[in-house]
């Protein structure tokens, strides 16, 4: 039987994130997220109901995360579920959570959370699959393979005048 493990939820952070790092360097950051609805009762009168939702985020996201986010920061996340589970006390305990593997950030930058240094960056959006496997556009790359060509005429117009090169393709096929 075939089976689908996906979660998408948008709400705000509960606390500040606290990252830290494995032993091995990768870094880690367990979030608290809100996440509200709102619906009618059988009175017909509107009511708000909040869920907590732990979110865990590796890599890359959990450092942007802390590098850009705070308490009550709007978030977009798409994971997966994950189900903890452990012994205290001599009981079982488990706890369901979602493990982040896309984060976008929906608000503003806030002035307490501006980047060191003030490097410009778009802090917007941040996928971990962007850097797991693909390869980056190089436009440098065209400059190199016209190196040994004549340069054009300076009376001939160009046919790419002022246009960016094509990428390259790197099809398998």
């Amino acid at each position: 039987m075939a089976s689908f493990n996906r979660v998408i939820l948008m709400g705000n952070l509960t606390r500040d994130i606290e990252l830290k790092y494995t032993q091995s360097g990768l870094a880690v950051t367990d979030v608290g997220m809100a996440v509200s609805d709102r619906r009618k009762n059988q009175a017909g009168e509107w009511v708000e109901e909040t869920t907590f939702v732990d979110v865990t985020l590796w890599g890359r996201t959990a450092e942007v995360a802390s590098e850009y986010l705070s308490k009550g920061s709007p978030i977009f996340i798409e994971g997966r579920l994950k189900l903890d589970t452990w012994e205290s006390e001599g009981q079982k305990r488990s706890k369901l959570r979602v493990v982040g593997e896309r984060m976008q950030m929906l608000g503003g930058r806030s002035s307490s959370a501006q980047p060191a240094a003030n490097v410009r960056r778009d802090p917007t959006t941040y996928d971990e699959s962007e850097y797991s496997s693909r390869v980056a556009y190089d436009d440098t790359a065209s400059a190199r393979n016209n190196a040994g060509a004549p340069p054009p005429s300076a009376g001939a117009p160009s046919a790419n005048a002022g246009a960016a090169p094509p990428p390259e393709d790197n099809l398998p096929f």
